[in-house]
């Protein structure tokens, strides 16, 4: 980790470009420039910009797109930092040499690795003390990787709780044991509200202000908010967006902007950026902001850049 974080540091001590107010570092050994539309503007912005891996699930899913461009295909956004969906790597959490390559891909294209989004590895509420361990450990793989990345951060997911009260205390347990592995790795362990009880910012407050580790956080998402879900997909209970992020950012060490389609002004039709972004500044919060497109009126790059051209138009105007 000394050699990554050696890496790192050299990676980004070159000149700093202006990203329309963001970070848009170089080196020698980097690429000249970022893509000339993202750095006509020197006002500085209180976050940073990643991207969400998530964004482009379709061409990853659809084979267009291989998981090792992913650090290329930021940096021809004009963004800065890498948020990997485990799924996409899935059997890879402790092939080393895939781990380097990966490393080696975002150095090369100036990217940082900021964290892992890990699905599929077990329920953390779950009320069966037995199966909840295992999922505990199932995660530990990816605390490692994460480690290996130089990223700071894993998101992990509090699913599988039936009692409202009894998932409260699980989740607490699983988090304060998976905490404690991680922060000997110097990892964060992260909440998404991602359906079912984690959606409920209320319910997520009572987890939180009872968790131990300073390690341990949210990371809150601009529309992740419905509890539950009717068969054909739609929403049958959702919290209020607004009421969740403002509950879930006092613990918040990443935040994810989640967009969906846009209207002719370049707003998501569906939530307020203005009114979100002035809760996310309002709070403190000053790191990575991940752009996660997951609309259906757009290509996947189209969406990313409507939703990146979003967050650097609200960005400017509050910062």
């Amino acid at each position: 980790m000394k050699r990554r974080d050696f890496v790192m540091k050299a990676a980004f001590a070159g000149t700093a470009l202006s990203l329309m107010g963001i970070y848009g570092c170089k080196n020698s050994n980097k690429k000249e420039a970022l893509p000339e539309q993202a750095v006509s503007n020197s006002q500085p912005l209180f976050f940073k910009l990643s991207l969400a891996q998530w964004s482009l699930h379709r061409a990853l899913f659809g084979r267009k797109m291989d998981h090792l461009d992913f650090a290329a295909k930021s940096r021809g956004f004009g963004l800065e930092g890498l948020e990997y969906v485990n799924g996409f790597f899935k059997d890879k959490a402790k092939d080393f040499n895939y781990l380097k390559e990966m490393n080696m891909r975002a150095d090369s294209e100036g990217q940082q690795n900021v964290l892992i989004m890990i699905d599929g590895e077990g329920n953390l509420a779950n009320p069966d003390e037995k199966e909840r361990l295992k999922a505990i450990e199932n995660h530990y793989k990816w605390v490692e990787a994460a480690q290996f990345l130089g990223c700071h951060a894993i998101r992990v997911n509090l699913a599988g709780g039936v009692d409202k009260d009894e998932a409260v205390k699980a989740s607490i347990d699983s988090l304060d044991k998976l905490s404690t592995f991680a922060k000997g790795s110097n990892i964060n362990v992260l909440i998404e509200n991602h359906g079912g009880f984690s959606s409920n910012g209320a319910w997520m407050t009572k987890v939180f202000s009872q968790v131990q580790n300073d390690n341990c956080g949210t990371l809150p998402d601009f529309g992740n908010f419905c509890i539950e879900k009717n068969k054909d997909g739609t929403c049958l209970e959702e919290y209020d967006r607004y009421q969740g992020m403002k509950e879930l950012l006092p613990f918040a060490k990443a935040v994810s902007a989640k967009s969906y389609n846009f209207n002719e002004k370049g707003d998501d039709k569906l939530i307020d950026y203005a009114r979100i972004m002035k809760l996310v500044k309002a709070s403190g919060y000053t790191g990575f902001i991940g752009v996660e497109y997951e609309g259906d009126e757009a290509p996947e790059e189209k969406g990313i850049e409507l939703t990146r051209d979003l967050l650097i138009r609200v960005g400017k105007q509050l910062s």
